[in-house]
C-alpha cells in the first residue's frame, strides 16, 4: 500500500487520533469512499439532509475532522461533505497532483459529479482555497458560492520570515526531536494553543513525506474568468498570507468578489471567536439565496 509515512505504527496512531478528533465531534456522520482518476477519496457526510451541499476542503498536512471542528455549527444549515483532501495524512490515496495544472480542478470535478451535488456552499481553508480557486477555473457549474479561507495561491508573505518562524523551527524539530521547536512553530501559525494539532503534527513532522513544492499564484486572467461569487476571509498577522496584502489583490483580479472579512490579531490559524465570524458569513451566504 503506498504511503508518504516512512512508518506504518505512526500511520495508524495518526488515523487514532483521526477518529478520536472525529468522535469528539459529537456529530452524526457517514463515510462515504469515491474512486477517481487520482486514486481512492475519503469524504465524511454529515449535516442536515434536504439542506444545501456544502463541501468542506482542509488545509496541508491536515484533515477532514480538524476543518469539521473549526467550522462547526454549520449542520443544522447544510448537507456537509467534508473531504480528505488526497496527498494528506488522513485517509484518502497518497497520491498528489500537479501544482501547476488542472489535475486539483479534475480531481474535484469528478468528486462533485459523482456525488450528484449542485448549488453547492464550497468552502476551502489555506490550501483548501487553493484547490478552490483551481476547481472554480476548472468547472464551476455546480459552485453556488465559494469561500476562501486564509487561502494559498493568490498571495505570499515575507519569505525570510517564513524561513524563520515557521521552516527552521519545524527543521530543527525533526533534527533534535524537541518540543520546544515544534511549539515555536505551532506559536507563529497558531492564534491559540491547539493540543491536538500539537499531537498530529509532532507525528507528522517527523515521520510523514510533506510537500514543501511552492504552491503557484493564481493569474488574473483565471481570476477574471471566474463568476461564481466569491469571499475571501484573511488574517492581518497570517505569516504565510498576510491578509491586507491578500484582500488587497483579490479585490483587483476577481470580478465576482461578493464579501470580504479580514480578522484582526488573527495568525493563519483562527480562533474560536474569529471562526464563529465565519461560520456567521457563510450562513447568511445561504439565507440570501
Amino acid at each position: 500500500m503506498t504511503t508518504f509515512f516512512n512508518s506504518l505504527k505512526v500511520k495508524m496512531e495518526v488515523e487514532n487520533l483521526y477518529h478520536n478528533k472525529l468522535d469528539e465531534l459529537g456529530i452524526p456522520y457517514e463515510f462515504i469512499h469515491i474512486e477517481t482518476s487520482f486514486g481512492n477519496t475519503n469524504i465524511i457526510h454529515t449535516g442536515t439532509t434536504g439542506k444545501p451541499p456544502l463541501v468542506l476542503l482542509h488545509g496541508a498536512n491536515g484533515c477532514a475532522p480538524v476543518a469539521m471542528e473549526a467550522l462547526s455549527g454549520l449542520e443544522k444549515d447544510f448537507n456537509i461533505y467534508a473531504i480528505d483532501v488526497i496527498g494528506q495524512p488522513n485517509l484518502s490515496a497518497a497520491v498528489r497532483p500537479n501544482l501547476r495544472d488542472e489535475a486539483y480542478g479534475q480531481w474535484m470535478f469528478e468528486l462533485l459529479t459523482r456525488l450528484n451535488i449542485w448549488e453547492v456552499t464550497l468552502v476551502g481553508i489555506s490550501f483548501g482555497g487553493f484547490i478552490s480557486w483551481k476547481t472554480l477555473a476548472f468547472d464551476e457549474k455546480r459552485i453556488a458560492h465559494a469561500f476562501l479561507i486564509v487561502p494559498a495561491g493568490i498571495v505570499n508573505g515575507n519569505p525570510l520570515k517564513t524561513f524563520w518562524k515557521m521552516l527552521l523551527p519545524m527543521k530543527q524539530y525533526k533534527w533534535h526531536k524537541k518540543s520546544k521547536y515544534l511549539k515555536r512553530l505551532l506559536k507563529a501559525l497558531f492564534t491559540e494553543p491547539d493540543t491536538f494539532a500539537f499531537a498530529f503534527l509532532s507525528k507528522v513532522c517527523l515521520h510523514f513525506n510533506m510537500d514543501f513544492s511552492p504552491i503557484p499564484l493564481i493569474q488574473e486572467e483565471t481570476a477574471q474568468r471566474i463568476k461564481t461569487s466569491i469571499s475571501i476571509i484573511a488574517a492581518d498577522n497570517d505569516l504565510l498570507f498576510p491578509g491586507e496584502k491578500l484582500l488587497k489583490r483579490a479585490n483587483t483580479i476577481f470580478p465576482s468578489l461578493k464579501y470580504t472579512l479580514l480578522l484582526h490579531n488573527s495568525k493563519h490559524v483562527p480562533s474560536k471567536k474569529d471562526n464563529e465570524q465565519i461560520i456567521e458569513l457563510i450562513k447568511k451566504s445561504n439565507y440570501d439565496k
